[in-house]
């Protein structure tokens, strides 16, 4: 008998199908727009998994998605679940494990066997394989993953879906079942908002432009001040809006200019300062200017949320807006990928954005993800998007492309690292070849004629090639195979050769547990325009930082005359005395004094400081002398906000 009916949810068509292809043993790849209601297929594939005594593997692309899953399956008693992420490590043998991407592809690398037993792995948002810099992660994962796993692979819209589905049945085993919906659970209706004009239809963009260029001849610069729409949606029951800016300032600066607002009911805010104080106590937040900054905003029904807050301070946002008791987010883009908090209406208090070289227009994939956050399942009939433009947006903005309702291709980002490289070696030789010949870029270009199809593949293997001589010249393998240096460097990831190398030239060994932690924080910390810091203390870290940034410099000329592009950042040091402080007892909020730095970064970087001494404990033999300072580094780094374990556990 078909399933009509899981977890208390009526299946609607796209979810019945692919219920009953995992039913049928197959793999399935289901794109349906935001909201629409994926997540509950993989809930589904898991509850299959765990009731025939199998185990399954939840991905997700960031850490807050997969602590929000772990919390979501922790509270169904039929579900054994943990959790793997760079930060935390929970209940490692459940039979369910919640892990980010990197950790699965790892332990595909470093400990298939213990993938023996799953049956499904799941990709929550599976298009973010188009991501620059990480998407490769997903390729990897995909192309090496044991073949009798079956994957469920979630996905937005995606415009070359059936080209993306032909590639995975290429490289798996198993019959793939593609399942599509472009129905929107609540439908939406795009607006666009002009300071001097109102709010227009975006078929109206076209008059608008010149009765714009008539304002401003008349003087009318209205600039992009959205209050007169938001004035409108407090007085037309627009509210609860979420409201996406792209600075963290500007997100700060935009809920503080509207806590004249005061968007709750008595008895609601009541509620809200109820709830503050539960959360504080639940998860032991301490008091600080910024979280009062947050608690006299949420009492008017307003908040803020972006990368640069502390976790915690996130967390409490995100509760906060789940209860109904916020009317008014302004949030970042991140704020859209993967959580599931919908609003009444979403505004886009700009188009543009900057991508770390240059500022331009967003997405149209981009797009959608934030506007889908709009209307609310059995609430709205409708939801409402509005987009704050200007004169210049109304002359050069790319309308058609982003309201067309057709998104970006996902595009192969396939690039192996040297850690990649190393583990595909030691386990296909002289073959190594052959993964990019099955790669989601070797296939794309296949269809594009074969002089283009050879080009690529020239580039390609040209490259690889090069990475490989890199690590020859380097005595990393050799014609036997892996060498000590290649053994420790393939269990590292995103600076394996940094890490080695300082390891084997006796950079390490020398150094105290404070300047092995500042050292790894040099290689992942990336500097923010408006981070500041205070003078770096020489002493600190004495002829240590000379020996590492030569180090740096002659692995740099390395890829240079190798003709690989740059792979590798020079450190950056001058977080070193704010790690100092910290490591020596220091408070967060004291930290003020050594760097202007927002929490949310120093806490992240910490947290990835701990992974890259982790890495190199956990590669080193137990008896090796310094494996009692790495692990002393890390004890004095992991406490207080920087423990995400603590934190989770907790609530």
């Amino acid at each position: 008998m078909p399933v009509e009916t899981f977890k208390g949810f009526v299946l609607n068509p796209f979810q019945r199908q692919a219920v009953e292809s995992i039913r049928l043993g197959r793999s399935v790849l289901v794109s349906a727009p935001t909201g629409a209601g994926k997540t509950l297929v993989a809930e589904y594939a898991v509850h299959d998994a765990l009731a025939r005594g199998r185990r399954a593997i939840y991905t997700a692309p960031i850490k807050a998605l997969s602590n929000q899953k772990y919390r979501d399956f922790r509270a169904d008693p039929e579900v054994d679940v943990g959790i793997m992420t760079g930060d935390v490590t929970i209940h490692p043998g459940a039979r369910l494990l919640l892990m980010t991407t990197e950790i699965l592809r790892n332990t595909i690398f470093d400990d298939p066997e213990r993938l023996e037993d799953v049956d499904f792995v799941v990709f929550d948002e599976i298009h973010y394989m188009d991501d620059l810099e990480r998407g490769t992660v997903w390729e990897e994962t995909i192309l090496f993953a044991p073949p009798s796993i079956r994957f469920v692979g979630l996905s937005a819209t995606i415009s070359n879906l059936e080209e993306f589905a032909d590639w995975l049945r290429s490289v798996r085993t198993q019959e793939l079942e593609v399942v599509a919906s472009k129905k929107r659970p609540v439908p939406l209706r795009h607006f666009l908002f002009h300071p001097s004009m109102g709010v227009l239809r975006v078929e109206d963009r076209r008059r608008a432009l010149s009765r714009s260029r008539s304002h401003l001849r008349n003087g009318h610069r209205g600039g992009r001040e959205s209050k007169r729409l938001l004035d409108d949606l407090q007085k037309k029951g627009g509210l609860p809006a979420l409201c996406f800016c792209f600075s963290r300032r500007e997100v700060e600066r935009r809920a503080q200019g509207n806590a004249f607002r005061d968007l709750l009911t008595p008895e609601e805010r009541a509620r809200a300062e109820t709830l503050v104080e539960e959360i504080c106590a639940t998860f032991q937040i301490e008091a600080t200017p910024e979280l009062e900054e947050l608690r006299r905003l949420a009492r008017r029904g307003i908040a803020y949320h972006h990368a640069g807050m502390l976790p915690l301070h996130k967390e409490l946002v995100e509760r906060l807006f789940t209860s109904g008791l916020i009317r008014l987010l302004f949030a970042t883009e991140t704020f859209a990928l993967g959580i599931n908090m919908p609003a009444r209406s979403v505004v886009f208090h700009s188009l543009r954005k900057f991508d770390g070289i240059s500022f331009g227009y967003l997405g149209a994939r981009d797009y959608w993800q934030m506007a889908g956050r709009a209307g609310r399942q059995g609430i709205d009939e409708e939801g409402l998007v509005f987009t704050v433009i200007d004169a210049r947006d109304l002359r050069e903005a790319p309308f058609d492309r982003l309201f067309s309702g057709t998104v970006e291709p996902i595009r192969s980002r396939f690039n192996l690292s040297y850690s990649t490289l190393l583990n595909l070696h030691e386990r296909l030789g002289e073959r190594i070849f052959e993964a990019w010949e099955r790669s989601f870029n070797a296939f794309q270009f296949r269809d594009l004629g074969p002089r283009k199809a050879e080009k690529n593949r020239e580039k390609q293997l040209r490259l690889l090639h090069a990475k490989l001589d890199l690590l020859r010249e380097l005595h990393y393998l050799d014609a036997a195979g892996i060498l000590d240096r290649g053994s420790i460097a393939r269990r590292i990831n995103g600076y394996e050769l940094q890490w080695t190398e300082m390891l084997f030239e006796g950079v390490l060994d020398p150094m105290p547990p404070v300047a092995l932690a500042a050292t790894a924080a040099a290689l992942v910390y990336e500097e923010r325009p408006g981070d500041e810091f205070g003078r770096l203390d020489p002493r600190l870290l004495g002829v240590h930082r000379e020996r590492a940034d030569a180090i740096v410099q002659r692995l740099m000329a390395l890829e240079g005359k190798h003709g690989i592009p740059d792979s590798i950042r020079t450190p950056s040091w001058r977080l070193a005395p704010v790690l100092d402080a910290w490591m020596s007892g220091k408070h967060l909020e004291e930290l003020g004094e050594f760097a202007n730095v927002p929490a949310g970064d120093l806490v992240r970087t910490f947290r990835m400081t701990i992974q890259l001494l982790r890495q190199l404990r956990k590669a080193l033999p137990p008896e090796y002398a310094l494996h009692e300072a790495l692990g002393l580094a890390i004890e004095q780094i992991h406490r207080d906000e920087v423990d995400a374990r603590s934190q989770l556990e907790l609530g």
